[in-house]
């Protein structure tokens, strides 16, 4: 047998008794072939079971049965086993059969010579040979699929031209699209490369290297909107036995996560390099020697020093010190932390270092030193420490300018600068003072003059504009007001509202941000220390006008009180006389006023008489001769003359200006106040008030005491009003008018006729209605131009005689002089006006002054004269006051518009349905009204009749 044709030793197995099956078996070197015989199909059957047979040769005729028999029997357990069916009676239907049996080789043997069983072995060979083909093939196979199948790599299999034939389930996993419809496509327009056109191209570079015979590798990016990956492809082609390509395998694998490690782990390098490097915490290790093994390139900014130079002072003790931990302790702890010590830099300055040394095995040194300086922190929690103490010094401030002195005496101590001046407001004056300032500030800056606050200057600017201002050179600020100042460095901070804190240095660059930061909290406790003191300033100040207002308050209420005693005390009086000592009884018999008097103006002597006073007169009035004159004169005088109050709130405070001031004085009268009572434009008198204290009339009690003064006269006047209705005797006054303001005046002009006024009024809810009869003129024309009227709200004709007579009501929005009259006591009786003038009759009674009802009219009327004036005794004014004050105002209103409609006349001018009408009431209820006026009419006259004629006061 060839030894070139059988790879390793093949077991055979050799079935039968034939003579050529010995040939066979002697043909077959013992070294390129293992021979096992079997006589009979069971054996064989046997035989292949329990050992590894690669080929197995038979004779056609065996003793139990034929080899086409057992060559079936194999193939149900070993289909892949190499089986040579040999025969010396072989048929075209013993090889048919053989071959539908499933042999590897049928061989007939016609003459089993050497030649024949040469080309046994060969062809025995042949099939061992493919055989073992056929399972590498098959091994490989299973490997493919086992490597395409890997769930971490993406497996593509292409065409020979680049097209898509197979793809696994990794790489399918990658898009979205199903990958039957991508079959066929040309791989480098597949989803998975077509997000940019460089990736596309890249891929098809790859694919182009596999069909050139050649592999190929490289690293494709998918950006999104894809999941962004990374890809590692590679491709290698695929040939058959004869060098053909039958396929191209692309396989990819996901490295972003390694990719992005990389990336990562190359900025942690370059971070770590970069922070090393400038970081101001400094690293140093070294062994245990203290020689440096490892010197952060940061050193310089702690110690000054290089690198170099740190390593060529020898050990870390020079840099550090001695001693400064126990090795021990460090090795029970591995690390100790925040070790505090000095060290001097190469400037020579100190510095105060946090160090922690930790125990490390890196760089050949086994200790780590992580150095920190905490020099300005240190400086800092000084500062803080002192700044403490200055705000418990501002707890016990009590005014702004304390406050201003504690900030500049600390700011050498908190700050390390000496140059400082507080700036407070002045609101008055809307100036920025300088309170304090030391004597640096003084020295480098010169005079510091008061600052108008109006944002011109570096100081009033900060101020106005709450900003606080930072210059390392204040030399370049636009609005520095003194160009010769020595300071550079400033700093401006505004104190909320109540002023500026200055601060500077003759150096440039002062201020650095711990500088600015405790600067800040300095002013800031300052500014709530101002805002302090403010607060308690305007709480003492509230609690004084508090005060003020509850003395005030309390001093009202016994006004109060004492006026309602005086306001119940006049309801009841019913003379002038009872009015007046009540009054000034009341004011008096509480110790709020020590003297007070009622007094009226004499024409003759003009000056004011007193008629009533009450308290500690102490012969004052009787010393007094109080002259009616707008100064110089008693308060009484000026108040009678200027019809105003007049109040003097410091009696002694012009002793020697007047005469009385000495004389109130010595009766402990410190301030006075004089009221008039008035009522409705008419003077009763003079009330005056004094009191044994200054300013004891403040702005309430001069009001509340006026309003005292228009209820005395209000109560003065109804008394004279209730006289007036008791009294039998009148004096009448006749005044001749001649102004246009006066209604019946201005309707007499206008209309060009005599209007009469004889007591016609009537006073009702919507208005004053009056009569007047029209004369010389078309009653019809004047009721239309007295609709136009203002003042007249209403006009109607009453009654008219078919000529140029008539009565007309007037119902008018303003009161008429009648009212006013009668609130006074007197009774307009008659009035005629003309379009040349007006009369006017007024019957005053004896118990109203006619002085103040004449000077009632000419208060009313511009042009006013007296022509006639008589007394009338025994009238029947009582008779007609009472007979009014028995009827009722709608009874009123009916009697008289029946009386000037004319319907008592005869023959009547109007009928009464006619003056229901103009009443607009039934006629029934007009007719009930006038008699139960005439009955009341008849019952006063026949009542009246049984008394005597002689004048009765009730």
């Amino acid at each position: 047998m060839d030894t070139e044709s059988l790879r390793d030793t093949p077991e055979i197995l050799v079935v039968g008794s034939a003579e050529w099956l010995d040939a066979f078996t002697e043909e077959l070197d013992a070294d390129e072939a293992t021979i096992q015989r079997a006589e009979t199909a069971t054996e064989a059957l046997n035989t292949s079971q329990r050992t590894s047979v690669d080929c197995l040769v038979t004779e056609y005729t065996l003793a139990e049965t034929t080899g086409i028999e057992l060559v079936r029997r194999l193939r149900e357990s070993k289909p892949a086993l190499p089986i040579v069916l040999g025969t010396t009676d072989g048929t075209e239907a013993v090889a048919s059969e053989a071959i539908n049996a499933g042999v590897t080789d049928y061989v007939a043997l016609t003459t089993p010579d050497d030649q024949a069983i040469a080309e046994l072995v060969e062809r025995t060979a042949a099939a061992i040979h493919s055989a073992q083909q056929g399972d590498a093939r098959r091994e490989r196979a299973r490997q493919f699929d086992a490597l395409f199948d890997d769930t971490q790599t993406a497996t593509w299999v292409l065409d020979p031209d680049g097209s898509l034939s197979r793809v696994n389930q990794t790489a399918r996993e990658m898009i979205d699209e199903g990958h039957d419809s991508l079959v066929g496509e040309p791989f480098w327009t597949l989803p998975w490369w077509t997000q940019t056109a460089a990736t596309q191209r890249d891929v098809r570079q790859l694919v182009e290297t596999a069909r050139n015979r050649r592999f190929g590798n490289a690293v494709i990016f998918q950006p999104p909107p894809a999941t962004q990956r990374v890809i590692d492809l590679s491709v290698r082609p695929v040939e058959n036995d004869r060098g053909d390509l039958v396929s191209i395998v692309v396989e990819g694998i996901d490295v972003t996560d390694q990719v992005t490690l990389e990336r990562d782990l190359r900025q942690s390098e370059e971070l770590h390099r970069v922070t090393l490097n400038n970081m101001t915490d400094t690293v140093l290790i070294t062994n245990e020697a203290g020689d440096y093994t490892y010197v952060c390139p940061n050193v310089h900014f702690i110690f000054g020093y290089t690198a170099e130079e740190i390593r060529e002072q020898g050990t870390i003790d020079t840099l550090l010190g001695e001693d400064l931990f126990d090795r021990d302790t460090l090795a029970d702890n591995e690390v100790l932390k925040n070790i505090e010590c000095t060290v001097t830099d190469k400037a020579g300055r100190e510095h105060t270092l946090l160090v922690n040394v930790r125990e490390v095995s890196i760089h050949d040194g086994t200790l780590l030193y992580s150095c920190r300086d905490i020099t300005k922190r240190k400086q800092r929690e000084e500062a803080l420490t002192t700044l403490q103490a200055t705000a418990r010094e501002f707890l016990y401030a009590e005014t702004h300018q304390e406050i201003a002195q504690h900030i500049v005496d600390d700011v050498p101590s908190v700050l390390d600068l000496t140059a400082s001046a507080v700036y407070l407001f002045d609101d008055a004056a809307n100036e920025l003072r300088p309170a304090v300032h030391s004597q640096q500030m003084r020295q480098h800056h010169g005079l510091l003059p008061p600052i108008h606050a109006d944002g011109s200057t570096l100081v009033s600017y900060s101020f106005v504009n709450d900003e606080t201002l930072v210059f390392d050179d204040v030399h370049t600020a636009d609005r520095l007001d003194n160009g010769a100042t020595e300071l550079r460095s400033a700093m401006y901070i505004p104190l909320g509202n109540h002023g500026v804190f200055v601060v500077g240095s003759p150096d440039v660059g002062a201020f650095d941000e711990i500088t600015q930061e405790l600067a800040d909290l300095l002013a800031a406790s300052a500014e709530a220390a101002l805002d302090r003191v403010a607060r308690e300033a305007q709480l003492r100040a509230q609690d004084r006008e508090l005060q003020r207002r509850n003395d005030q308050l309390a001093a009202l209420n016994r006004i109060n009180d004492t006026i309602r005693e005086i306001d119940q005390a006049i309801v009841q009086a019913d003379t002038q006389e009872a009015i007046d000592h009540t009054v000034c009884e009341r004011l008096t018999d509480t110790d709020r006023f020590k003297f007070a008097w009622i007094g009226t103006v004499d024409p003759a002597t003009d000056t004011v008489e007193p008629r009533a006073w009450a308290g500690e007169e102490q012969g004052y009035l009787d010393g007094q001769s109080v002259s009616v004159a707008p100064s110089e004169t008693e308060p009484a005088g000026q108040t009678a003359a200027t019809g105003t109050p007049s109040v003097v709130t410091n009696v002694a405070a012009g002793l020697r200006t007047a005469s009385w001031r000495s004389d109130a004085i010595t009766r402990d009268f410190l301030s006075v106040l004089s009221i008039p009572l008035v009522y409705d434009d008419l003077t009763h008198g003079v009330l005056t008030v004094y009191s044994d204290t200054k300013d004891a009339f403040d702005e309430t009690t001069r009001a509340v005491l006026a309003e005292l003064g228009e209820t005395i006269a209000s109560a003065l006047s109804a008394v004279e009003r209730t006289h007036a209705l008791l009294t039998t005797s009148v004096t009448r006054v006749e005044f001749a008018v001649s102004d246009s303001n006066f209604l019946l005046s201005r309707l007499a002009q206008l209309a060009a006729c005599t209007l009469s006024y004889d007591g016609g009024i009537q006073h009702t809810s919507d208005g004053d209605y009056v009569f007047v009869t029209v004369e010389d003129a078309d009653v019809h024309s004047v009721t239309e131009t007295a609709a136009t009227l203002a003042g007249v709200e209403d006009a109607t004709q009453i009654s008219s005689d078919g000529t140029d007579t008539g009565v007309l009501r007037l119902r008018l929005s303003q009161p008429f002089l009648a009212l006013e009259l009668a609130n006074h006591g007197a009774i307009f009786r008659e009035a005629t006006a003309t379009p040349t003038g007006t009369t006017l009759v007024i019957d005053v009674p004896d118990s109203v002054d006619v002085r103040n009802i004449t000077q009632l009219v000419r208060e009313t009327f511009s042009s006013v004269e007296l022509q006639r004036k008589q007394t009338l005794e025994g009238t029947d004014h009582d008779l007609y006051s009472q007979f009014l004050a028995d009827l009722t105002e709608r009874q009123l209103e009916v009697i008289q518009t029946a009386y000037y409609g004319g319907y008592f006349e005869s023959p009547r001018e109007n009928s009464g349905e006619e003056i229901a009408t103009t009443l607009d009431i039934s006629p029934t209820a007009f007719y009930q009204h006038v008699r139960l006026v005439q009955r009341k009419l008849f019952a006063t006259l026949f009542e009246q009749s049984r008394v005597s004629n002689t004048s009765t006061r009730v």
